[in-house]
């Protein structure tokens, strides 16, 4: 089982709960941008957000996971069917797809495989879209207290492949194939209690690798204890993440 399989295998419901939402100008974007509506796969599906979001709009949603589990524990909708498969090697007939859609997980593809098979199941003219966030800003007394102390203790704990994401899905780190359409800016806004902020975090491939290293571990409790006691009282606090967007016309 690779890392990125035994990282979202893990706690697969946590995951499902704690991720935060995509913006509805994302999908309406996409939409914009699509010709055909018969047809989508939503690839390394997770929790399946993405796929139950664009379910109202196309006749069928594809949604594929390398994990069983995470497939299992992904959310409902009648004309969403789930399956365990890897990106770049699917059962799919060839000329399937109006949309192809990679949310949070392109970084860690093998693109050199997945991109012909982007080609082999897509219909003439189909939409790809891939997108992908990476560190939450936050209040600067949150971030001083809490998220920024986080961030350097999980530093060293990060797969290199995040920095893929962090770049912005680069033409260059990606390998992408087709003319880039442009696209606007989009952003998560998010309000969070201080726990549902915890859960997010500890969702983190890094947090869970991090929790193997006793000393840190030891740092990780405490840092989220103070961060309780500190802002529990204050109810809902701000969070935005900015998207990054790669997407082109096959």
């Amino acid at each position: 089982m690779s890392q990125a399989q035994q990282t979202f295998a893990q706690q697969s419901g946590q995951y499902a709960l704690a991720r935060p939402r995509y913006p509805q100008a994302l999908y309406d974007w996409i939409l914009s941008q699509c010709p055909g509506r018969a047809a989508a796969w939503d690839c390394a599906t997770g929790n399946g957000q993405a796929a139950v979001g664009l379910a109202p709009h196309f006749g069928m949603v594809q949604a594929t996971d390398l994990s069983a589990e995470q497939v299992r524990a992904g959310l409902r909708a009648p004309n969403v069917f789930y399956s365990a498969q890897p990106a770049e090697a699917t059962a799919f007939a060839d000329h399937t797809f109006d949309l192809i859609t990679v949310a949070q997980a392109l970084h860690w593809f093998d693109t050199a495989r997945f991109w012909p098979e982007v080609r082999r199941v897509a219909r003439p003219g189909a939409l790809f879209c891939a997108w992908g966030y990476s560190w939450f800003e936050c209040e600067s007394e949150v971030a001083a207290e809490f998220a920024l102390p986080l961030r350097a203790l999980l530093e060293p704990f990060w797969a290199p492949n995040n920095r893929i994401l962090w770049n912005g899905y680069r033409n260059e780190d990606i390998a992408f194939p087709y003319a880039r359409l442009p696209a606007p800016p989009f952003v998560i806004e998010a309000r969070w209690t201080i726990e549902e902020m915890i859960a997010y975090v500890q969702t983190w491939s890094a947090y869970k690798l991090a929790r193997q290293d006793v000393r840190v571990a030891a740092e990780l409790e405490r840092l989220c204890g103070g961060a309780r006691e500190r802002f529990a009282a204050r109810g809902t606090l701000a969070a935005r993440m900015p998207l990054s967007v790669v997407a082109g016309r096959l």
